[in-house]
């Protein structure tokens, strides 16, 4: 994330963290050449608009903490790190609340241009009451309608990216003086609940047009979007149990939305701490919990559940808290604890320390490559978005120690596969499968809106008479 303390709240006092430098551009470049030299998939940049004030009742803590607060804009990272790397992807989170689809279809199809191929839109609906407050709404939407919203949003989206202009449009032929087919550019004509989008996409096709599609919804609506849209969906489950259950629930959904199950990739968030012995490894645990900040860490629980922790003591029993999502997600933690017994609000500070709601594995190269299959092997997980505890160490280790265990056992890709991002990863193209969502908005496709181009320019949007032939 471009901010400090992203899921490792109070990790920024380690001598060795370079969080502070989210500022400077070279720490960006540094870092991507770094994950690039590793054979990393992509770079993951989170994201949010507004402050964590729900512990406390007040963003005081949050910004005592540097919890997501400072935080700067993810997208500008991305030009200067391409220019740097060749093969690394970029998944860039931003959200569909508070920016209209058509100024970003352009920023997101600039990115491919200048990527070429390269990125990909981590999607997110919002879920901070303050971002809301600071862009003039009272609090965020209902849950299920943000999806709805967010539904309409990607068809404004594929209709831009994938249907406004056919791939030969630009034909630049220097004696006839034409470098664009007006009839091959065509205006999407979007009606909807939300969204009155008339024109045509601002940019030529880029190399992958619609960029992969990102999403990390774990309510049954959340599921079902990412079932319909998503390429890529993150997950956080804590145990392997629970991992497999999830796993097989989203491969069901999917299947369910008329897409292959083992055509989108799962990535459950994790954290690993590695050294040369298992038992360094498990010194830098204890190193690094020691400068773990149980405020940041109970900031961020609050944020994420919506609850107020601030009201209860550290000694406090978690069956107390008055909150489903609390006690639903401290099971999930509690199966993940050899300690056993009921956990107290201070447990819940003391996990939330490094890398967030996900589980951290604390080994040796050969132990934690070892952890890792065992995980894929029996939740059938297709990978892992690593978490730090220090930046960029926690992966530098990482490409040190366990890397080439897991190249040495074919695990891992020894090289990378030349293309886009979308192909590096499915190995099938460079665009949408035919069984995703986005491609029925393609020029002939079945919900195309292929329009009648307008004679004169309308003087607003609610003039427009020209309808879709198909689709809404």
């Amino acid at each position: 994330m471009n901010c400090v303390a992203h899921q490792s709240p109070g990790l920024w006092k380690h001598p060795e963290d370079q969080s502070w430098r989210y500022k400077d551009l070279e720490y960006w470049t540094e870092l991507a050449k770094l994950l690039e030299r590793g054979r990393f998939d992509g770079l993951f940049i989170a994201d949010v608009l507004g402050t964590y004030d729900i512990y406390g009742a007040s963003d005081e803590a949050a910004i005592r903490q540097a919890a997501q607060i400072p935080v700067n804009d993810p997208m500008m990272l991305v030009s200067a790190m391409a220019l740097v790397t060749e093969h690394l992807g970029f998944g860039i989170t931003t959200g569909t609340g508070f920016e209209h689809p058509y100024p970003f279809a352009r920023r997101m199809s600039t990115l491919d241009h200048l990527t070429k191929g390269r990125i990909g839109w981590n999607v997110v609906t919002g879920y901070l009451p303050s971002a809301a407050r600071n862009m003039g709404q009272r609090d965020q939407p209902a849950h299920d309608a943000r999806y709805d919203h967010a539904d309409e949003y990607l068809e404004v989206l594929y209709k831009l990216w994938e249907g406004s202009w056919e791939d030969d449009a630009v034909i630049r032929d220097r004696d006839r003086g034409v470098f664009t087919d007006p009839d091959k550019v065509h205006h999407i004509g979007h009606r909807g609940t939300h969204f009155t989008v008339p024109g045509v996409h601002l940019c030529e096709p880029s190399p992958q047009r619609t960029p992969v599609i990102y999403q990390a919804g774990s309510s049954p609506r959340g599921v079902r979007f990412a079932a319909e849209n998503a390429e890529a969906i993150f997950t956080a489950a804590p145990t392997k149990a629970i991992l497999k259950e999830t796993v097989s629930t989203i491969r069901r959904e999917v299947e369910i939305a008329g897409r292959d199950p083992y055509g989108v990739k799962i990535f459950n968030l994790t954290t690993v701490i590695t050294a040369e012995t298992d038992e360094e490894a498990h010194a830098k645990h204890r190193e690094y919990l020691s400068y773990g900040d149980a405020e940041g860490s109970l900031v961020f629980m609050s944020g994420w559940m919506g609850v107020d922790l601030a009201r209860y003591g550290l000694d406090e029993p978690v069956g107390n808290v008055e909150s489903n999502a609390i006690l639903s997600a401290v099971a999930a933690f509690q199966q993940a604890d050899p300690r056993g017994g009921e956990w107290v609000v201070g447990d819940i500070a003391e996990w939330g320390k490094i890398g967030g709601m996900g589980p951290r594995i604390v080994g040796s190269g050969v132990s934690v490559a070892d952890t890792l299959q065992e995980w894929v092997e029996e939740t059938d997980v297709d990978g892992f978005n690593l978490a730090y505890a220090i930046t960029p160490g926690t992966w530098a280790d990482f490409i040190e120690h366990v890397v080439p265990v897991l190249t040495e056992r074919g695990a891992y890709q020894a090289e990378y596969t030349p293309g886009t991002l979308r192909h590096k990863l499915f190995g099938k193209g460079d665009r949408l499968p035919d069984d995703h969502r986005g491609s029925r908005y393609r020029v002939g496709g079945p919900l195309s809106t292929i329009i009648e181009r307008p004679s004169t320019v309308p003087s607003s949007p609610n003039s427009v008479a020209a309808q879709p032939v198909n689709g809404r």
